[in-house]
């Protein structure tokens, strides 16, 4: 019988889910070897911490959950194990205090990734944990009859390395020069592991601006409008915020919140329909007495900004979008205003995405995220087939995935000492 402490797992992909479940197998005796194939672990990670690291959300559990959608039923179990209490007692932990923002976002007292992330590694390096860099995963040696090398491309040529189990933490397909590529996609494919299509989530999206509008508009922020679209399925979608006008369509917060309904309608219909009350707070019949006053002289921008305080960009929008003769008219103008139709054609490339949609199945893995056609194989973090809004709900669901797959393999390699 071998003890376990001789057991070794390898960990391939050093984001925050291969780090949690590195610190969860070390802290359960086994030798654990984390490979990455960027020169350094955590850079999508470091990247999110520049806005300030939105690490999770204080909302209750209720709402929290809803955030997931339909994988809701899935990750409730590791977020009820790992949520964000726990998520901040553990950065606590490593000596970083957080704090509630205004709309429930926790972030680091000292708003960046940096020091979170070498006070985890030093704890890991004390632990045990060994890190490989610039390990780019491969696959498996099928030339081995047992098909159980792990090969690995390095600066020092192809490498073969056994583990008792490994734990795969790769990504998704969204930012794919800090290393979440999607390679990994057809290596799990061949192994017969059902793996959905790799999605751009939390993304921006395609419309078409003319010429003049492009050149005077992009880059500015839409303030203060509610926008609304329905979803494949029938569903109204109503979200409150702000977006910003790119030189191809629009991002932005507002539209990351609603882009998954956004994209599955484009994918069913060809395109999606958003509409946007540029006035929230004021109702329909209020906005065509105003615009129904004479103006006089003023100019019909002046005439918008006087008496319903719309100028700039949202006038912009009405003037790209709406046919001229709709401006003569208060009563089509005021519905333009209450509910102006974005036509989408297109997400943006999913490389540009802040994270991705599909993934390796939930029916493919068991309670304890192994895989289930390849035992001793554990999969976290945005390989899984998940998605869900900013807000701290991808980080702590990372998390929480990583932990998991990590248990699950010690409770795993365990089950081989009884």
């Amino acid at each position: 019988m071998t003890n376990l402490t001789e057991r070794t797992v390898a960990i391939v992909g050093g984001g925050p889910a291969g780090l949690m479940a590195a610190e969860a197998l070390s802290r359960g005796g086994v030798r654990v070897d984390l490979y990455d194939a960027m020169p350094s672990v955590g850079r999508k990670f470091l990247l999110a911490g520049k806005g300030g690291l939105n690490l999770t959300h204080a909302e209750s559990r209720e709402p929290f959950l809803s955030r997931y959608g339909a994988r809701r039923a899935r990750i409730a179990p590791l977020v009820d194990a790992f949520g964000p209490e726990a998520l901040r007692a553990w950065a606590r932990g490593l000596g970083i205090d957080t704090f509630v923002g205004s709309s429930g976002r926790v972030f680091p007292v000292e708003e960046k990734a940096a020091p979170l992330l070498r006070a985890w590694l030093h704890r890991l390096r004390e632990a045990g944990v060994r890190f490989h860099a610039r390990h780019r995963w491969l696959g498996w040696d099928e030339t081995d009859a047992e098909a159980g090398a792990l090969r690995f491309e390095t600066p020092q040529g192809e490498q073969a390395v056994r583990a008792d189990a490994v734990v795969l933490a790769l990504g998704g397909g969204s930012w794919p020069q800090l290393g979440s590529d999607g390679a990994w996609v057809p290596l799990l494919l061949q192994r017969g592991v059902d793996v959905a299509a790799l999605r751009p989530a939390n993304c921006g999206f395609d419309i078409g601006w003319s010429e003049h509008f492009r050149a005077r508009f992009a880059g500015h922020p839409v303030k203060s409008v509610v926008a609304r679209c329905v979803d494949a399925a029938g569903a109204e979608w109503k979200k409150q915020g702000e977006f910003v006008v790119t030189a191809t369509g629009v991002e932005g917060g507002l539209i990351y919140a609603l882009s998954a309904p956004l994209r599955d309608g484009i994918a069913a219909n060809g395109k999606a329909v958003l509409h946007l009350d540029l006035a929230p707070g004021r109702e329909l019949p209020r906005l065509v007495e105003e615009l129904s006053r004479p103006r006089g002289s003023r100019s019909l921008s002046s005439h918008l900004q006087s008496r319903l305080g719309l100028k700039g960009v949202k006038v912009g929008l009405l003037r790209e979008l709406l046919p001229a003769e709709d401006f003569a008219d208060p009563a089509r103008l005021a519905a333009a205003i209450k509910a102006l139709p974005l036509r989408l054609v297109a997400p943006r490339p999913l490389a540009e995405a802040i994270s991705s949609a599909g993934g390796v199945a939930f029916e493919a893995v068991d309670e304890r995220l192994m895989i289930r056609a390849l035992p001793g194989v554990f999969c976290a973090g945005e390989m899984l087939d998940w998605e869900a809004p900013t807000g701290g709900y991808l980080l702590t669901a990372c998390f929480a995935s990583g932990r998991a797959a990590g248990l699950g393999a010690l409770a795993w390699l365990k089950g081989l000492e009884a």
